[in-house]
């Protein structure tokens, strides 16, 4: 029989190459098709159709290009195979049950194959895929995000998303992680911001328009003092959340940062973005201000270039779907909520006591909140211990749940690690710019005015008193120091540095 090709062609191992690239190519196409008439984007369909198969196409064609230059050297060496082929004599009957089996295993190999690989980017999409495939690791991530307002928004829609340009950043990024895993090499807790996290243009975006945020919202708050009565005090205020759009006459408040007239850039010292000594504006006629803490130079900083930023929704909300509670701010939500008895002494300073104590892993840390509140009411209140053993053990139960979720000892994981920018009590947040001290060449100041973001229209006292303005109030702290704390910060007394 007359060959098409060369004799060299036919040889082994180009013949497994050439293998390889033609189950590659059939599954490129099948998964092709399948993206073509998929209602929905499907991240990492178009990773494995566009990227893994094509990989390994090539590998094919290169281990065919091998085996051909390797089959031309043997002929020059004088070294010729014997180029026989098997005869397939279908009026055999044994061949041709043979051939018959042969091809309808080929046939089901390949229809299962093409299965498999449909099956096994589908499961990669998921989000247990995500978060429990590397399960110790990403425990503390994936826990937050099962508890977050985006729990129904898949974990490829914000990391991955779609574009060619990021597919191959997040499987770089990803490829590393494999590695860091099997090695023991990852870090502990996991480093934050994630810097290969696409903008927010591309993800937080797609929902929510930075053009129609508008008008403010009422929330309401209650604080527990950590003394005996655990006094109460209560706080309604008017969060200003408009200032996306100036059409709608909505020139201030938080969404100003997002206004699409307005252009905030910024220059943080730290691998967090905590320190931020530089800042500078650009309006909407190109006018640029910019403001800078004072004795900073920016030409003789060692602020890298990968440290300055447009400045997008993820600079301050940092954590929308991985948050990590403060243990006081928890505390209060769930006395408010009647989780925790109020009336039981001491209950507010001795949970979040326990829950903040540094445990070797989260069994011990769990026993430990049990044994610490208990022993406390058996030595120092033992008559209310037996009188109200239900409360008690309601608000160990509260506690516990209050460590699980939020404390992982083996990623070293808390709220300490991973701030929350949202805010300002807690950790740095707005003060990181709106401090009072960056200030322009001209005089000018970034306000830290708190009626820019929000207006306290009520305010209830430890002593049962009531105030209530519309027009707003001026805030006044439950605990009396002494002192007027209008020059002190929040974060002054209640920011803990890791």
């Amino acid at each position: 029989m007359k060959k098409i090709f060369p004799p060299y062609f036919y040889n082994p191992i180009s013949l497994v190459g050439l293998s390889i690239s033609a189950i590659s190519f059939g599954l490129i196409v099948f998964l092709f098709i399948l993206d073509i008439f998929s209602p929905d984007d499907k991240p990492y369909m178009g990773i494995i159709t566009y990227i893994i198969l094509p990989t390994f196409l090539i590998i094919g064609l290169i281990i065919f290009i091998f085996g051909i230059i390797r089959e031309k050297k043997r002929e020059k060496r004088g070294l010729f195979r014997e180029k026989k082929f098997p005869v397939i004599d279908l009026n055999d009957i044994q061949k041709r049950i043979a051939f018959i089996y042969i091809s309808l295993g080929s046939f089901i190999f390949l229809v299962l194959s093409a299965f498999g690989s449909y099956k096994a980017y589908e499961y990669t999409e998921t989000d247990s895929f995500c978060g429990m495939i590397c399960h110790q690791v990403m425990e503390p991530e994936f826990t937050a995000y099962l508890d977050s307002p985006h729990s129904r928004v898949g974990c490829v829609q914000c990391h991955i998303g779609s574009g060619t340009n990021w597919y191959v950043k997040s499987k770089l990024s990803g490829a590393y992680q494999v590695y860091s895993v099997i090695f023991n090499k990852y870090s502990k807790p996991i480093p934050t911001p994630v810097k290969e996290l696409r903008p927010a243009e591309g993800t937080c975006e797609q929902c929510h328009s930075p053009s129609h945020f508008f008008s403010e919202k009422k929330v309401d708050y209650t604080y527990y003092l950590s003394d005996e009565r655990n006094t109460k005090s209560k706080l309604t205020m008017l969060v200003k959340i408009g200032g996306g759009n100036n059409i709608h006459n909505q020139g201030s408040g938080i969404h100003w940062h997002m206004n699409v007239n307005n252009k905030v850039y910024y220059a943080h010292s730290d691998d967090r973005r905590l320190e931020i000594p530089w800042v500078k504006l650009v309006d909407s006629k190109g006018n640029e201000t910019i403001y800078k803490l004072k004795d900073f130079d920016l030409d003789k900083s060692n602020i890298p270039e990968e440290n300055f930023r447009l400045m997008d929704c993820i600079d301050c909300h940092n954590r929308p779907s991985h948050i990590f509670h403060q243990p006081d701010k928890m505390t209060n939500l769930y006395m408010s909520n009647n989780r925790i008895n109020e009336n039981l002494p001491f209950i507010k300073s001795l949970i979040v006591q326990a829950v903040e104590r540094n445990y070797s892993n989260k069994k011990i840390g769990i026993d430990s909140i049990r044994i610490f509140i208990q022993s406390f009411y058996q030595i120092n209140y033992p008559e209310l211990y037996s009188t109200k053993r239900e409360q008690i053990d309601q608000a160990i139960k509260s506690a516990q749940q209050i460590y699980d979720r939020n404390y992982f000892t083996y990623m070293q994981a808390n709220w300490k690690k991973f701030p929350d920018n949202i805010a300002h009590t807690y950790t740095p947040g707005c003060f990181r710019c709106h401090d009072g001290k960056h200030f322009s060449d001209d005089g000018k100041v970034i306000s830290n005015d708190c009626n820019s973001c929000h207006i306290i229209i009520s305010q209830e006292f430890p002593d049962g008193k009531k105030a209530s303005s519309l027009e707003g109030l001026e805030f006044v702290h439950p605990v009396d120091f002494g002192y007027s704390i209008k020059d002190h910060l929040c974060t002054d007394c209640h920011y803990k540095k890791d």
